[in-house]
């Protein structure tokens, strides 16, 4: 049976919600931390701007050939074998900008001197139920193309390969449908890709290490396939500001190897509910950015490193449901923007002076632990069996807090995201501001 995380996780992603509120669409949001309160459904609906009007419309002119996006729109049609809501109703003619959920504008390969020749630059599906499929005979004309959006459908198959021509592709939202087979590294091609979300579908099998080193990609949603394998070690270098893995199969240990190749940007790292094991790595310290981290419904072990105390910026964070133990040590409790902490579930033997302050707060769950005369905690039958310390390598001996984290946070300049910009080019790039390695220990 598999395990779902409890009501506290979705309390804590409700902190979260601003970004769920903004009317903004897709192509022109910030990615940053209100992202992580997308893991258990879909993102806002898109909302693009108006097709720009031309005579010199995309698609085909009287007396020529079909254009390329013309075939390509008609190939998409084709594929789909059940449209309840009519979406693709207008889709005939040889103005392909006056199909619904396409959008247009100039070429950014007309000369400036010249007529601007009008081409699709996005195509937004989202939310309609269409059944089918996503041939590359369906992409492979749009060769202007900056986003692609199909959320909330039921579209099967395999991920086109054509996507990796896409020069000018930086969205590809194709989460909720019955996507199924390896992870499509077709548009880690793609050299303009910044916001992959592949959530909700039947992806399954190992991740490529190319995925966390591919340049400029921002967001990275992966929950709720069916994943497994260890994560790669490269995990850390990646650019992103956001990325979760959370209700996959993954196994292994969280990588331990952190480097600021990508500037340390990482606001929001969510990999609860799969199978992974070992110890809380060092390395997870040393994320100057991070504001939330959810480590719960795993089978991780051993005592929590001293470096967490260097998560500044930490607002939520969750262990709950692993086999963690020791006493959780004051570092742990002074982190000062924390509005959620839960070690709910573990081995805690102990907690000190200061978490046991927050003891009566709600933002503090230790519940399911075994720490002495406190109420709510497991049987000491159960206590006293657990046999599972992690090994020496898991053990961690209390102390002050990290020589490293003041030098690692002076030390490197954080890009804080990339705004995706409108219809559809000139896109502004990630700002890092410094490029630093860090190697624990």
């Amino acid at each position: 049976m598999r395990r779902r995380p409890p009501p506290f996780v979705a309390r804590a992603a409700a902190v979260f919600l601003l970004l769920l509120l903004s009317p903004a669409p897709t192509s022109q949001l910030g990615l940053g931390a209100a992202i992580g309160a997308w893991i258990n459904g879909a993102p806002p609906p898109s909302t693009a701007s108006d097709p720009i009007p031309s005579s010199s419309s995309a698609g085909q002119q009287q007396g020529e050939q079909p254009s390329p996006e013309y075939a390509s729109l008609q190939a998409l049609k084709s594929a789909i074998t059940d449209d309840p809501r009519g979406a693709l109703s207008t889709w005939h003619g040889p103005n392909v900008c006056a199909y619904k959920g396409v959008y247009c504008s100039a070429s950014p390969d007309a000369d400036a001197d010249a007529d601007a020749t009008v081409v699709v630059a996005g195509v937004d599906l989202n939310r309609f139920n269409l059944r089918g499929t996503l041939p590359d005979a369906a992409v492979a004309g749009l060769a202007h193309l900056t986003f692609l959006h199909l959320n909330s459908n039921r579209l099967s198959g395999a991920v086109p390969n054509a996507l990796r021509d896409l020069a000018y592709l930086t969205e590809l939202d194709l989460s909720n449908n019955l996507f199924s087979g390896a992870f499509p590294t077709s548009p880690l091609v793609a050299p303009s890709l910044v916001y992959l979300d592949l959530r909700f579908n039947a992806f399954s099998g190992a991740l490529p290490p190319d995925l966390f080193t591919k340049p400029n990609l921002d967001a990275v949603f992966l929950n709720n396939n069916q994943f497994d394998g260890a994560i790669p070690d490269t995990l850390w270098s990646s650019p992103a500001t956001v990325i979760t893995l959370a209700n996959n199969r993954f196994t292994g240990q969280l990588p331990s190897t952190y480097g600021y190749t990508g500037g340390g940007r990482v606001r929001e790292a969510l990999f609860l509910n799969n199978n992974l094991t070992g110890c809380v790595p060092e390395a997870l310290g040393f994320m100057p950015s991070i504001q939330v981290l959810d480590l719960s419904y795993n089978a991780l072990t051993g005592h929590l490193p001293g470096t967490i105390s260097c998560l500044s910026g930490i607002e939520v964070l969750n262990v709950a449901h692993n086999q963690l133990t020791g006493e959780l040590p004051d570092l742990l409790c002074d982190l000062r923007r924390i509005t959620n902490l839960s070690v709910a579930f573990n081995f805690f033997s102990g907690i000190s002076q200061r978490c046991d302050r927050l003891a009566g707060r709600s933002m503090f769950d230790f519940v399911g632990n075994c720490v002495p005369g406190r109420d709510m905690q497991r049987p000491q039958p159960e206590c006293d069996g657990f046999g599972g310390d992690g090994g020496l390598s898991c053990l961690r001996i209390p102390g002050a807090r990290p020589v490293g984290c003041a030098e690692a946070a002076v030390s490197v300049g954080v890009g804080v995201g990339v705004s995706v910009g409108g219809l559809p080019f000139g896109l502004p790039g990630a700002s890092a501001g410094g490029v630093v390695t860090v190697s624990v220990p």
